[in-house]
């Protein structure tokens, strides 16, 4: 099993002060820390090692809220006499027998309800299945009551110490979470990942500031309470430490069951060496607005712990593999991806490369002039030819044949060179113009010196404006009447289908049909009619240029691809296989072309892709989506008019009253 220590170091001291007889005394046992770290309240799935761990961990717990403990039940399997079951109970739990002395002593117990129940699983692990933290009297840490099962851990510390030097240490694991799902944990494996350690590499854990530790794992502790499908793993060092760390909420698991088809992961953090070492999973969802699918933080950027976190994220999420993942250009993340994602086709996102061009040449004599060659090889090749010749005349005229950066980005020009990737699936993830810009997700959230605890405290607020913004976007498609600019019947017929983002973009492609001219046929193969189409198109400064573009157009099966690939590249046809339907007389876009995932009733039409799972099934993470689906049905029925809207939210206080929601949302 793996223990988890939020720490950078290994050991939590406690140093509280005790009202003791005799020579007891106490002394903070971290010099370097005169605060005080509080332990973590008790929540079900936490896991030790052993009954002993369990009970040292809910025992330092009450001694820092307040009130002592004891073993109030035990059950045992009869024939081995092995405990199996305990619960553990405040020390007002109950009350005593009657006695029949002449002087009993007075009853202290309350009958305190507090308590948790340990179970133990697997023949090896001790789990939380079960927890009230409320009590019936007051308990406090400023109160200095001394409790029998206080007095065990100052004698053990006690004997641990010195004569002329009594100090209480406290050694607090916090344990993996035991998640809902089944088999969550099938892909991490230890051994191959100590396999492929470098023996003279010192392990690296998370560095992590004063504050920060509790900060993560109160945020944690906070959501799995309130989220019961909120998902994190940890990762940890042979000596305790922190290396990686993976979450993903509800909303981010639901979310990559609609959109996980072509998945960016952001290393931004890492790249510009940000104090905290943030990986981000990111989608794309049907107004093309990004969409988090997970995060977590690495406390190296090397193979194994990017495996690691591959693997973590893959462990929580329902569904198909991703078809694309891009990522930075980076050699251990190239071999983690193959690794991981062994059927995925994997791309370099070419923003990140081409935001590095200043970085990389900017010192070079004549960069301006280079910056330009590079930009009309990238983004203006049409063939492959174009590029191979745009760049070999490049590099001759610069005299940049020794440059290992350039080089290295023409080793591996088919992950990140547009010409070569028209065939591969990405929804707008990379840009195919110059102007062209992409944000990270947390852009204005996370900046170089954002500590873990500042990140966290952010976190929630990046994720409801970014909801927010989600769900305006569908209000805007359901409700608003989108503008016609044309009298062509496709913009008429998407404006009934696309969301106003997606429907926006597409306008701009009918528009660009009255800059193409002279579409004509130029060959004919059997079913295959190829045309070119031009178009004046702007080029640097206010200059214009006629270019070529030819279109592939199978009739039979209404098989039409341009040799600009922006179907592939964004998800909607171009102006230039418009101009070819348009010239062969068909009036709507063929159905194929109109991706499901762009439609403004995407979520409530189109079944969440589960994989082979059934909704009827024990998982709760499956019941969730089911849910969510059918509720995001609700919501939009519920919004289209005022009426609509009382008879919806009528029966929802019914069905909260029904599941005994009301009351947790009143408080």
């Amino acid at each position: 099993m793996e223990v988890v220590c939020l720490n950078s170091e290994p050991v939590f001291d406690e140093g509280e002060e005790y009202e003791l007889e005799g020579d007891c005394r106490t002394e903070d046992y971290d010099d370097e820390s005169q605060s005080k770290k509080q332990p973590p309240s008790p929540t079900v799935g936490l896991e030790f090692d052993n009954f002993e761990e369990a009970y040292d961990f809910y025992n330092l717990y009450g001694k820092e809220a307040g009130f002592g403990i004891r073993v109030s039940n035990s059950w045992f399997r009869s024939k081995r006499k092995e405990r199996y079951r305990a619960k553990l109970s405040c020390s007002s739990a109950g009350f005593k027998k009657k006695s029949e002395a002449n002087h009993p002593r007075p009853e202290t117990r309350t009958g305190c309800p507090a308590m948790i129940v340990i179970r133990l699983v697997d023949s090896k692990r001790w789990r939380i299945v079960e927890v009230e933290l409320g009590h019936n009297h007051p308990v406090s840490p400023e109160i200095k009551r001394f409790y029998k099962s206080h007095k065990k851990m100052v004698l053990a510390a006690k004997k641990a110490q010195q004569p002329e030097q009594v100090a209480e240490v406290h050694t607090i694991k916090l344990y993996r979470t035991a998640h809902v799902d089944n088999g969550c944990f099938g892909n991490s494996n230890e051994d191959e990942r100590e396999s492929t350690r470098n023996p003279i590499d010192k392990p690296k854990h998370l560095e992590l500031k004063e504050g920060d530790a509790h900060a993560v794992y109160n945020y944690f502790c906070r959501m799995k309470l309130t989220n019961p499908n909120f998902f994190y793993l940890m990762d940890l060092d042979d000596d305790g430490r922190l290396r990686n760390v993976f979450w993903a909420d509800a909303r981010s698991r639901v979310a990559y069951s609609y959109f996980y088809d072509t998945v960016a992961i952001d290393s931004t953090s890492l790249v510009n060496k940000y104090e905290i070492p943030l990986i981000s999973f990111v989608g794309v969802n049907h107004h093309g607005q990004s969409v988090l699918l997970g995060c977590g933080f690495i406390g190296n950027e090397t193979v194994e712990y990017l495996i690691w976190i591959l693997n973590a994220w893959l462990s929580c999420m329902l569904g198909p593999l991703p078809q694309v993942i891009l990522t930075d250009q980076s050699k251990p993340m190239k071999t983690a991806v193959s690794e991981v994602f062994k059927g995925a086709r994997h791309c370099y996102c070419m923003w990140y490369i081409m935001q590095r061009v200043p970085e990389k040449l900017g010192g070079l004599k004549g960069y301006e002039s280079i910056r330009r060659q590079l930009n009309k090889a990238v983004y203006e090749s049409l063939k492959i030819s174009d590029f191979e010749t745009s760049w070999a005349d490049m590099i001759k005229l610069n005299g940049l044949e020794d440059n290992k950066w350039l080089h290295s980005l023409y080793e591996e020009r088919q992950r990140w060179v547009p010409v070569y990737l028209k065939d591969t699936f990405f929804l707008g993830m990379i840009p195919i113009q110059e102007n062209e810009a992409l944000s990270p997700f947390f852009d204005g959230y996370v900046h170089k010196h954002t500590s873990f605890k500042e990140f966290v405290d952010k976190y929630d607020l990046a994720l409801q404006r970014k909801h927010l913004r989600e769900a305006m976007a569908d209000l805007e498609s359901r409700k608003s009447s989108l503008l016609l600019k044309t009298k062509c019947n496709f913009e008429l017929q998407l404006s009934k289908v696309y969301t106003k983002d997606i429907f926006n973009k597409f306008q701009l492609e009918v528009e660009g049909m009255y800059s193409c001219f002279n579409t004509r046929q130029v060959n004919v193969n059997g079913p295959i009619i190829t045309y070119v189409v031009k178009e004046r198109v702007e080029v640097e400064g206010n200059d214009k240029e006629v270019r070529n573009y030819t279109i592939l157009y199978e009739t039979t099966q209404m098989d039409i691809r341009c040799i600009c690939g922006l179907f592939n590249l964004k998800g909607y046809l171009c102006r230039h296989v418009l101009c070819v339907l348009n010239y062969n007389g068909v009036e709507e876009v063929p159905s194929r072309y109109i991706l499901p995932r762009w439609s403004k009733d995407y979520k409530s039409n189109y079944p969440l892709n589960l994989g082979s799972s059934s909704v009827v099934s024990s998982n709760p993470v499956h019941w969730y989506n089911h849910l969510y689906s059918r509720a995001i049905q609700v919501a939009e029925g519920g919004a289209q008019s005022q009426e609509q809207y009382k008879v919806a939210l009528q029966e929802l206080g019914e069905l909260f009253n029904k599941l005994g929601l009301a009351e947790k949302n009143s408080v």
